[in-house]
């Protein structure tokens, strides 16, 4: 797995440079695109897949790749994260920031064995930031072991992505929050969010769209550190779970603290 995270990385941070970094704050009007409404897609976007996609075929050979622009083009293609072996691309998360000419963003890959996340990337191609995890192997910033710890504030700092949860939920679960805990903005980037609770600038998060590309690496990555990812009733997420809805947190204790909180 060493020489494999070796191979990701390099790929992940030439790509980076190349077409990321390349066209932050120089696209045109004509290169931004509305996939629905808030949901942006940008020509770095749709480059950044097309280039990563072909490093990770040459990389692995005979696995499924599952991008989120192409599954924009063809849902079905989201049926593949379930193969025995398959990619999951996000080329670009945080495209809405991204497109504004703003952080945070980031590319985030991770790899599925028959429907289980064996191993994940979330980078910052800003901070020059790679966080990597593997399953049973731990979790790590830039090749450092890392851990998850708690912000030690009274109320637990929460970031509470709502964007995606209709009325009346969405009043009813800051109502809950209100007073029990303490909440920040989210950064509308799961490649961010995901460090945020394991550096303990975030202690929890709680997420209603949970696609894979989003997901699969930040909730490895959290794991492996020590942190709990799980659906709101406290089952596992897998990639190929269509299901809404999970809290994240900075340590199991505060996930239970949470759930109790927020299942509304």
């Amino acid at each position: 797995m060493h020489s494999l995270h070796r191979a990701i990385s390099a790929l992940i941070e030439t790509v980076s440079r190349d077409v990321v970094l390349h066209h932050y704050q120089q696209l045109s009007v004509s290169q931004i695109e509305n996939k629905a409404p808030g949901d942006l897609v940008t020509f770095a976007d749709k480059e950044s897949e097309r280039r990563l996609s072909a490093g990770l075929a040459a990389i692995l050979p005979g696995a499924s790749i599952v991008g989120e622009e192409a599954v924009e083009a063809d849902p079905a293609l989201i049926e593949r994260v379930n193969d025995s072996d398959a990619w999951i691309i996000d080329p670009i998360d945080g495209t809405h920031n991204y497109a504004h000419g703003h952080p945070p963003f980031g590319i985030i890959i991770a790899l599925i064995e028959a429907g289980e996340t064996v191993a994940g990337w979330l980078y910052d191609p800003l901070a020059k930031r790679m966080c990597h995890a593997v399953r049973g192997g731990g979790a790590f910033i830039n090749g450092t072991p890392v851990l998850a710890k708690e912000s030690g504030e009274t109320l637990p700092v929460a970031a509470l992505s709502t964007l995606f949860i209709e009325e009346p939920r969405r009043s009813a679960i800051n109502a809950a929050a209100e007073g029990r805990l303490r909440l920040v903005d989210i950064p509308r980037c799961a490649a961010e969010q995901y460090p945020r609770l394991v550096l303990g600038q975030n202690d929890v998060t709680l997420f209603e769209r949970t696609l894979p590309w989003d997901h699969a690496a930040g909730v490895l990555f959290l794991a492996e550190a020590g942190g709990k990812a799980a659906r709101l009733d406290g089952t596992r997420y897998l990639p190929g779970d269509r299901r809404t809805g999970m809290i994240a947190a900075a340590s199991p204790r505060l996930w239970d603290e949470a759930a109790a909180i927020l299942s509304v």
